[in-house]
């Protein structure tokens, strides 16, 4: 456990922290689920605004450290690909 007044601190913090980035990452999968939902409704112009308002947020989430921008690269690179191919 923790015994110095630091550490008690960073775990508060931590504590904090976990919660704010959880509810980050959770906006950023709400996002990429709506492009997804309009992908398969077969909707170009839904999908094309779905992703339109995710890439903001999927942006915000390299910059604030929740998610790697390989990760991000690849999710917009295949989302961007098969909203093309509708």
């Amino acid at each position: 456990m923790a015994n110095t007044p630091q550490a008690r601190k960073r775990i508060r913090r931590n504590d904090r922290r976990a919660e704010i980035n959880g509810n980050r990452l959770s906006r950023i999968r709400t996002f990429v689920k709506k492009v997804e939902a309009a992908l398969e409704g077969g909707d170009k112009t839904a999908a094309a605004d779905a992703l339109r308002e995710a890439q903001p947020e999927l942006a915000r989430g390299i910059a604030r450290g929740v998610i790697h921008k390989n990760t991000v690269a690849r999710k917009m690179s295949r989302l961007s690909k098969r909203v093309a191919a509708l």
